[in-house]
Parts: structure tokens; C-alpha cells; sequence
């Protein structure tokens, strides 16, 4: 798996906002959906690299195409 840096976790939304998933609940953590998928983005700067390869994976990218959204 291609290396990913931590992210700040505004940074990780908007680069999924670019991907087509709306920010569906906001709390302690940031829940997205794109009306098929839903992933969960926890409020912490910066977000793991593995939680995040994690949660590209969920949302159906591969790492090379979220790299491409930041």
C-alpha cells in the first residue's frame, strides 16, 4: 500500500467533499455519505495513516486518488 501521510481531518473532508460525499451527522467524529457509502472521520489532528488508508478504503478510493483529491 502507497504511503499516506497523517491528514488534518478538515483537510480529509473536503478532499471527500471533492470525492461527492456531503457531511452527513458532526459530533466527536465527522460522518460523510455519498448516498451509497458512509465512512467516518474522527476529529483529530493530525488522523493516523492507517485509520486514514482505512477510511479511503471505505469510501471506495484508492490512496493514489485521495492523494490526487488533497
Amino acid at each position: 500500500m502507497p504511503k499516506l501521510p497523517g491528514i488534518t481531518h478538515p483537510r480529509a473532508v473536503n478532499a471527500f467533499q471533492k470525492a461527492g460525499f456531503r457531511i452527513a451527522r458532526e459530533g466527536k467524529q465527522i460522518t460523510m455519505t455519498n448516498g451509497e457509502r458512509i465512512i467516518t472521520i474522527p476529529r483529530a489532528n493530525p488522523v493516523d495513516a492507517y485509520t486514514m488508508a482505512g477510511i479511503v478504503r471505505d469510501a471506495g478510493l484508492t490512496i493514489n486518488d485521495f492523494k490526487g483529491l488533497l
